[in-house]
């Protein structure tokens, strides 16, 4: 059996901490840690419960995804379309119906995100991909880019750049002014805050971009 996954929980009260580490406590798979003894825990799944995705919710998934990287699931009361988009964009990788978090479910959820991936309710899936499609469609695609963030153009530099070319090569190969290759360099860079080309030429390596 794999070593048990540390959880964190934070809740709005505690009795609902209480409840939630209580689910929890007796299941092999997780152990349920304290925010303060996480030093040196590289891999963690912060369990956040709140009654619906309003600001407050907004901003603990914030902060807990950024707690040493850690991989969010939320527990909530009440979430619509709208709550679940906000929920993701916040940093969650997993989202429950607090009436559906049986201990079963809650530790799937748990260890799901711990392998990198995702849990959600399957009557806001549907919704949920149809919100990304008009995105792609009617902000990113218009403007030349994709949710990797990168324009075709930028793409087509950075190819060039991993294939070892200098900016000159890389502006008469796509008949640019070498202005614009730097410009383009720059822009991408900055948007994505990356160090610089090698940083870039990585990113969109890892991902699958070039």
């Amino acid at each position: 059996m794999s070593a048990p996954v540390p959880v964190v929980v934070h809740a709005p009260d505690p009795i609902s901490r209480s409840g939630m580490t209580s689910a929890l406590g007796f299941r092999p798979e997780v152990r349920v840690v304290a925010e303060e003894a996480l030093d040196g825990v590289l891999l963690h799944v912060a369990v956040a419960v709140a009654d619906e995705v309003d600001d407050g919710t907004v901003r603990l998934l914030r902060r807990l995804q950024r707690l040493g990287g850690a991989r969010v699931v939320l527990i909530v009361t009440r979430i619509d379309d709208a709550g679940l988009l906000a929920a993701i964009e916040a940093g969650a990788c997993g989202v429950l119906r607090r009436a559906e978090a049986s201990p079963e479910r809650l530790v799937s959820a748990i260890r799901t995100a711990a392998a990198g991936d995702g849990t959600v309710p399957p009557d806001l899936l549907g919704r949920l991909l149809d919100q990304v499609g008009q995105l792609q469609r009617n902000v990113l695609t218009p403007r030349g880019l994709s949710f990797s963030g990168v324009s075709d153009r930028e793409a087509q530099v950075l190819r060039l750049v991993a294939d070892g070319f200098d900016t000159a090569h890389i502006a008469r190969q796509l008949s640019y002014s070498e202005r614009t290759v730097k410009n383009v360099l720059h822009d991408v860079t900055a948007r994505l805050q990356l160090r610089n080309r090698s940083h870039a030429v990585a990113y969109a390596l890892r991902a699958g971009i070039i």
